[in-house]
């Protein structure tokens, strides 16, 4: 099998913020890895902006050892890495005042493609989008990347649309995800709307309950302070987990259009029913001999920040009426992984006698690490002795569905950029979606503030506080094994 490879114009991608952390770790390396598979058209642009003092030699030779350190290992001709540098240029730029403005206004091509990536602190971006607009930067052709966190409530993530929206259409917006441009969330489209086998099954009806699971074996490391203002509420639950919720649970869109997905995921969100302070479990890590607790790695003794959170959401809708889904996301648990279980109800009645044991269908969709899914299914085990039934899994991972060609499925960033510069907002999360999810986060953060809720105590490398296992136990049921 070979990957098709669709060409995109030629632009100027400004990365304001260029020098940072997610430029040299994502940024950069998934731009060499598209420029590499002939997706950077001739004459396109990478233009760093950030208050180092550097020229555009010096920020080649800052991506050159980002590409060398982040390039997850594959080999590439140095010819290759030669010409991407070549594509580069930098400048020193003052994100609050005037200085490098007028410098980067005079690099960019006026009638090209140019978009800007806010790789920067959220409370920079109308900072940014005013002076692109003021220097003359600002174009029907614009288009403007905006990095997570979209706000810390309500409130500020209204402000911040607002502000953005003062210089710049909503169809300019691309505010980024990183886990929706992941290859198996999308597959999550194919599978459910490609397949005539499994969307008359997606409903309550059939379906016994549906999980989420991301779950990271590090701790806070060195965004403690930022962490221990958010939480894994506000870091986590409100944008990723609430993404793959809308995928999981939204109904099928009449195209594949951006405005038509982001309509029926809006719809999952808004149908999201308040939850109960019973049915939310919050959790801190605690210190072993060789790793510090939560409270020592962010350097507030008395810190009521959850590192852990599960939740029990109901869907007022029909189609999920009674179904429950759970949620949950935390750090220094077991493994690393992420996964969406859709569990499907046992047969009503069994031909094969009490003996043959319980079984059921269980759909997994595995975003993190080893991205596939399998379903199993329920067979006869092999051999003399009656009919005695075991479950087992029909497996798609990508690296043994699709061999050699598994290891050019390119990355999350490396696709979303690329949409970017397509105009495909499709992947992105519209404004009145981000303000949804705030809108139903907030009162659950108000309650647990109010009641001065303390987060619970769990053990690194465990799969969380014992109350999130009594969150399903209740309901006879039992979360998935966290497991890499």
């Amino acid at each position: 099998m070979v990957s098709r490879v669709i060409p995109v114009d030629t632009f100027d991608l400004v990365i304001f913020g260029g020098t940072g952390d997610l430029a040299r770790r994502k940024i950069l390396p998934a731009l060499f890895r598209r420029f590499v598979a002939g997706q950077m058209g001739p004459g396109s642009r990478v233009i760093g902006a950030a208050r180092a003092d550097l020229d555009a030699e010096g920020y080649r030779q800052f991506t050159r050892e980002a590409i060398e350190e982040f390039g997850n290992g594959k080999a590439y001709d140095p010819k290759e890495l030669d010409a991407f540098l070549e594509a580069l240029d930098f400048v020193t730029i003052d994100a609050l005042g005037e200085d490098g403005w007028a410098d980067l206004a005079k690099l960019l091509d006026v009638g090209k493609i140019t978009a800007f990536y806010f790789s920067v602190a959220p409370r920079l971006f109308g900072e940014l989008a005013e002076r692109l607009h003021r220097f003359g930067m600002a174009t029907p052709d614009s288009r403007i990347v905006i990095e997570k966190p979209f706000g810390r409530d309500l409130a500020s993530a209204r402000a911040l649309n607002e502000s953005l929206a003062q210089h710049f259409d909503e169809s300019q917006l691309y505010r980024i995800d990183h886990y929706l441009g992941k290859e198996t969330v999308q597959n999550l489209m194919a599978v459910r709307f490609g397949n005539m086998l499994f969307e008359p099954l997606w409903n309550a009806q059939y379906v016994d309950h549906i999980q989420i699971t991301v779950a990271e074996t590090v701790g806070v490391g060195g965004r403690g302070d930022y962490y221990d203002r958010s939480g894994a509420m506000r870091d986590m639950m409100q944008n990723h987990l609430m993404q793959l919720l809308c995928l999981i649970a939204m109904e099928p869109p009449a195209k594949f259009d951006p405005d038509a997905v982001r309509d029926e995921k809006l719809k999952v969100i808004r149908a999201l029913d308040p939850v109960e302070p019973g049915d939310i479990v919050r959790g801190q890590y605690s210190e072993t001999e060789e790793l510090p607790g939560y409270r020592a790695h962010v350097g507030h003794p008395d810190s009521r920040t959850e590192s852990f959170v599960a939740m029990k959401l109901k869907i007022s809708n029909w189609r999920w009426a009674g179904t429950p889904f759970y949620l949950r996301t935390g750090k220094r648990l077991r493994a690393r992984t992420s996964e969406i279980a859709v569990v499907f109800k046992e047969t009503p009645h069994s031909i094969f006698g009490p003996e043959a044991g319980r079984h059921r269908n269980i759909l997994t969709i595995r975003l993190q690490p080893n991205e596939g899914m399998d379903l199993g299914v329920t067979i006869k085990e092999p051999g003399p002795g009656g009919m005695r039934l075991v479950d087992v899994p029909l497996d798609m991972t990508f690296a043994d569905a699709l061999g050699p060609d598994a290891e050019d499925i390119p990355d999350a960033y490396e696709r979303l950029i690329m949409d970017v510069i397509r105009g495909n907002q499709t992947l992105f999360m519209r404004g009145d979606e981000v303000e949804a999810a705030w809108a139903w986060t907030d009162p659950i953060i108000e309650d647990w503030e109010a009641r001065r809720d303390e987060p619970q105590p769990y053990d690194t490398g465990s799969s969380g506080p014992d109350d999130s296992l009594a969150l399903m136990f209740r309901d006879g049921r039992r979360w998935r094994e966290i497991r890499a």
